[in-house]
């Protein structure tokens, strides 16, 4: 007997999702920093054994769209309502039901096996949590609630042997040597976003895109040219620094982190164009991969 299924993670921007879901690929496939709205597109880890292969999605956090690119974000989300065969929510010890009451309603109605998995445990305390634990199961009383911290990986293991125990009998949907559905490119771009995310404030690392270029394997080494894009001739300035100094560091980072993802040298070259309010541009959004159906 052999199961698979596709077991997609959502929840609001900044509960621990993509941490969650590395976790449980145990790869860093999807970027997670301490800023909401890091993850942009639905992301799939695949986990293989002899018997059994499980297709996670990481999904953007949901919320509701300010501009064009949030309104593809929310659509990565809902669709993974549509093809889940389990459905983890992830939410935390802060938030509550209330926060997105339109997207918990399509949760309520799902016929598919829910894991409301309770983030942060370890910011409460045990009548906070046996509180928390009542809340989600009068919002979900359909769904299994399991509390996990994952920063200190608890109950992670107990989440991945539900998981198994709920996949349906069905043959693999991907080769066995597949650990992902995305490309080497798309894993570069990530990995400068991150970068991005991590050295640079306010609403600089929300402006930004990464495309790569040029992507030459060799057997030893990588030569990769990446564009990253802003929407304005001030944050162009604000990403390359005085002398060039911060975009040297965001590149230096990026490409130990590269060679840590490759496992081979990499050599980065990377610049720094204008592409005014491509957030709001169709044109844009469609050449960056955003789905705008």
């Amino acid at each position: 007997m052999h199961k698979a299924g596709f077991v997609n993670i959502v929840g609001n921007p900044n509960v621990g999702k993509s941490t969650l879901m590395n976790l449980l690929v145990g790869e860093k496939i999807s970027i997670a920093t301490f800023k909401a709205q890091t993850t942009r597109h639905r992301i799939m880890g695949i986990i293989n054994t002899d018997d059994m292969q499980i297709c996670l999605s990481d999904t953007p956090g949901v919320l509701k769209p300010n501009y064009k690119l949030q309104e593809s974000m929310l659509h990565f989300s809902e669709s993974a309502l549509a093809d889940a065969d389990v459905l983890l929510y992830v939410t935390d010890m802060v938030e509550t039901p209330d926060k997105n009451e339109e997207f918990l309603a399509q949760v309520a109605s799902m016929k598919v096996p829910v894991l409301v998995l309770i983030n942060k445990i370890d910011l409460s305390n045990q009548a906070q949590l046996t509180q928390t634990v009542e809340t989600w199961h009068k919002a979900l009383p359909q769904a299994e609630i399991i509390p996990i911290s994952a920063l200190h990986r608890f109950n992670v293991d107990r989440v991945l042997k539900r998981i198994k125990e709920l996949l349906p009998e069905s043959p693999a949907y991907f080769g066995k040597d597949q650990w992902t559905d995305k490309p080497a490119r798309f894993f570069v771009t990530e990995i400068i976003r991150e970068k991005i995310l991590l050295y640079y404030d306010k609403e600089i690392p929300y402006s930004v895109e990464v495309v790569v270029e040029s992507f030459k394997e060799s057997e030893k080494n990588i030569h990769i040219n990446a564009v990253i894009y802003v929407e304005r001739e001030s944050q162009k300035g604000i990403i390359i620094g005085h002398q060039g100094v911060a975009l040297k560091r965001v590149s230096t980072e990026a490409r130990r982190s590269l060679e840590k993802f490759f496992g081979k040298s990499i050599y980065l070259e990377v610049f720094v164009k204008v592409d005014k309010d491509w957030r709001s541009s169709d044109r844009a959004l469609k050449a960056f991969g955003y789905n705008l159906d």
